[in-house]
């Protein structure tokens, strides 16, 4: 009893890993006893499991604690960033049953898939050394790969899945090879160990290390000049898998660049901080002006995620509290302005066939005013357009460049976000002022629950923005 005792409070940090783990064993029994028979019941058990965790992450105290022997950290950021995975996963769920069903790829195979890759998203948030990293992002990344190609008997799924997995092992191994290369130099794979050990004093060895392992992150990020997969797997993939791709795994993605480079790194912020300034302007640049000519929506909100990323990682370029406080808020809005897009995306179904393309919004103010609406408060949002959130998240980003004497890179900003409104307000202009089609099907259940919170999020920030900011504030200050 006392064994049990010592090694409860060192359980306690990682509880909410421990429920999905736990749990998803137990559904994977109970999905491989009664077969296809088990859908229904492993897509609520998923969900209950993906909003326990959820509660359980909230309900944490946001004080910093270590466990695991110091490989796993509990704080503020890793809270805010864990409770944006589980909200990106739990939405993926409810926007994927209705979808499945009607193509008639309905597993339960995929909630499975989406709590093993949320548990190592959650342990990517989480990781204080450079192989508990390494571990929740195989955890999480091999998972992803079955589910892009989770529609088998499509071609562009089956491609989409294949081009995933050889452009994800390179970039694992490059970053495992970084990783390898700091270790080497700084003999310690812990955060805290390699500030010690370097102490402002970096060679060659652990800049190449850091240019590997920048370059590893990049690729999870979708961040240019690693990219290259993300508009063939967008389209290619079932559209709620696009949704998942392009919402939790990018909070996981930049949770851990934020950790590792404020982490591991902040005594030597003159070395990577040049890399992040090349990526942001990269990443800005080509997602506003590769998006203008493209006619599909997937690859329009790839191209967009791609620019989306740039701007985030303009906080980080920052290095400083406000600039990091900048990149949770702007997660924050990106994830309720992404998951509304992709809701709106999925009800566009007629005759029992998926619409896809920017003309098949024409006239939808009028055949769906509502939906149109929504769907317009997205885009005007992704387009940095006051007063919606979108504005805000921009805003935060932007001053911290700013304060932090990037002028340049802010204004780089502003300007590719002017071009990037172009694309987002054509789809506003298709909606309102082209001729209406044949109206479109009845949303189902999940898609208006996941398009309603996440309106009133990009809608409603303005009114009561402290709650978000307050968080995202604490999130920051708990890694300076």
């Amino acid at each position: 009893m006392t064994a049990i005792q010592a090694v409860l409070p060192s359980l306690s940090p990682v509880m909410p890993e421990l429920i999905l783990a736990i749990g998803v064993l137990g559904l994977i029994l109970y999905g491989a006893f009664r077969g296809e028979r088990s859908v229904e019941t492993v897509n609520v058990g998923a969900l209950i499991l993906l909003i326990l965790a959820f509660f359980v992450v909230v309900s944490q105290s946001g004080a910093k604690v270590t466990t695991l022997n110091g490989s796993f950290i509990v704080d503020n950021f890793s809270k805010v960033m864990k409770a944006l995975i589980l909200l990106g996963s739990a939405a993926t769920i409810l926007l994927s049953r209705d979808y499945f069903q009607r193509e008639r790829i309905d597993r339960f195979e995929f909630p499975i898939l989406i709590v093993l890759c949320t548990i190592g998203m959650m342990v990517m948030a989480s990781a204080n050394d450079l192989i508990a990293l390494y571990l929740g992002l195989e955890l999480q990344s091999l998972a992803a790969y079955v589910i892009a190609a989770f529609h088998r008997d499509n071609l562009k799924s089956t491609e989409a899945g294949l081009k995933y997995f050889v452009l994800g092992a390179l970039s694992s191994g490059m970053l495992l090879y970084g990783s390898s290369l700091v270790y080497g130099f700084t003999g310690t794979v812990s955060f805290p160990g390699i500030v010690s050990a370097l102490n402002d004093n970096a060679g060659i060895g652990i800049v190449l290390g850091i240019v590997f392992v920048a370059a590893g992150v990049a690729f999870k990020m979708s961040a240019v000049p690693f990219h290259m997969w993300t508009p063939d797997v967008y389209e290619g993939s079932p559209t709620p898998v696009t949704a998942f791709f392009a919402s939790a795994p990018k909070m996981a993605a930049v949770a851990m660049t934020v950790r590792v480079f404020i982490g591991a790194f902040p005594d030597v912020t003159s070395i990577w901080q040049q890399i992040i300034v090349f990526v942001a302007i990269a990443s800005m640049t080509l997602g506003s002006f590769a998006a203008i000519g493209q006619r599909s929506i997937k690859r329009l909100m790839a191209y967009s995620s791609i620019g989306n990323i740039g701007y985030a990682l303009i906080g980080l370029a920052a290095a400083s509290e406000e600039g990091i406080r900048g990149v949770v808020i702007y997660m924050i809005i990106y994830l309720a302005m992404t998951l509304g897009a992709f809701a709106v995306l999925l009800s566009l179904r007629r005759g029992g066939q998926m619409y896809e393309t920017v003309d098949d919004l024409s006239g939808l103010s009028r055949t769906h005013p509502v939906l149109a609406f929504c769907l317009a408060a997205m885009m005007f949002s992704l387009a940095g357009i006051p007063p919606l959130a979108g504005f805000f998240g921009k805003f935060y980003v932007f001053a911290a460049a700013i304060k932090a004497d990037l002028v340049g890179l802010a204004v780089i900003g502003v300007v590719t976000s002017v071009v990037g409104a172009f694309y987002y307000l054509r789809l506003v202009k298709v909606m309102y002022f082209d001729e209406p089609q044949a109206p479109y099907e009845t949303m189902a259940p999940g898609l208006r629950i996941v398009l309603g919170l996440s309106s009133a999020v990009v809608v409603l920030f303005f009114l009561v923005p402290s709650p978000l900011v307050s968080a995202a504030g604490a999130a920051a200050k708990s890694l300076f």
